[in-house]
């Protein structure tokens, strides 16, 4: 199966009064599926899934999957604390049509994790799994990083298909790339790096940025990918700052706030994650304005 693109990783929308806004996660769909973007994730990082409950990621699933058209692909973040439920949550993502699993590592036990740990859990994991399973690193987050070595150990595995990879750590991609066959496949999650990233071997990326700004991260795969490489780096110095602006600093509300400026429904994050305030809004609207020229010249 074949994972190379870009994909978004869907924020997931909230009503004013708190729950889920489903029909609001469909207009998003609906609107990226006019894009040239590869596919969506689901329940990752930027759709909040550890703040919802197992009905709301439920709901969301099945959302999704009934808004796609047939030519996306879907991954479904099914990363618990427990290898049973993660199993589980693999489980269900098939139920609901899923094409793969993005499998974060498990960290609250952190001091207890070691690379045979982790081996072990991702292996069971797939072994379980009726769907592919990508593993995912994002050591911001969970403080637990992936190394090249775990992730040659687990490449072997028929049902582990590849990595995404969200440190921005371009020397540690290019050490899992060197490390695994060639089928592997490894996408990042961090659209500063997704030039440099592709030049060593990366097939693709899974991005936040991809939720406000679809078309402008698919051009950089697609200059890269027909050899354009001038312009390809001159919109990934554009998208370093787009990536900056919306997404490492400001958090899920950031991109939220910029979904809001383009025509998506990004609305407010999910306590305790808190909105912008005034002074960063009007600094991302002027920012967002800003950009539209600046990318179309590129």
């Amino acid at each position: 199966m074949n994972f190379s693109g870009v994909f978004a990783a869907l924020t997931t929308p909230f009503a004013q009064d708190g729950p889920v806004s489903l029909a609001d996660l469909k207009h998003n769909v609906q609107r990226y599926n006019q894009t040239d973007l590869a596919g969506y994730v689901a329940l990752g990082s930027t759709g909040e899934a550890v703040l919802l409950t197992r009905a709301e990621m439920d709901s969301i699933l099945a959302t999704v999957k009934e808004s796609t058209t047939k030519e996306k692909k879907l991954l479904a973040g099914a990363g618990a604390e427990s290898t049973a439920e993660t199993i589980e949550r693999t489980k269900r993502a098939a139920e609901f049509g899923y094409d793969a699993v993005l499998v974060k590592t498990p960290y609250y036990y952190k001091p207890a994790y070691k690379p045979e740990v982790l081996i072990t859990h991702y292996r069971r994991v797939a072994d379980e799994s009726p769907i592919p399973v990508m593993l995912y690193s994002i050591p911001q987050y969970t403080g637990i990083a992936l190394e090249s070595a775990e992730v040659a150990a687990l490449a072997g595995h028929p049902n582990i298909i590849g990595i995404k990879d969200s440190s921005g750590n371009v020397q540690g991609v290019a050490e899992i790339v060197a490390a695994t066959p060639p089928k592997f496949q490894t996408l990042v999650g961090s659209a500063a790096s997704v030039y440099p990233s592709m030049a060593i071997g990366a097939r693709g990326a899974i991005l936040a940025l991809a939720c406000a700004l679809p078309e402008k991260c698919v051009a950089l795969f697609e200059l890269f990918r027909k050899g354009h490489h001038e312009k390809a780096r001159e919109l990934q110095s554009i998208l370093v700052r787009a990536s900056k602006l919306i997404v490492s600093e400001p958090g899920i509300a950031g991109v939220k706030h910029a979904m809001d400026q383009r025509g998506y429904r990004g609305g407010i994050p999910r306590p305790p994650l808190l909105p912008l305030h005034h002074e960063q809004k009007k600094r991302l609207t002027e920012f967002l304005a800003s950009l539209e020229p600046a990318t179309a010249r590129a």
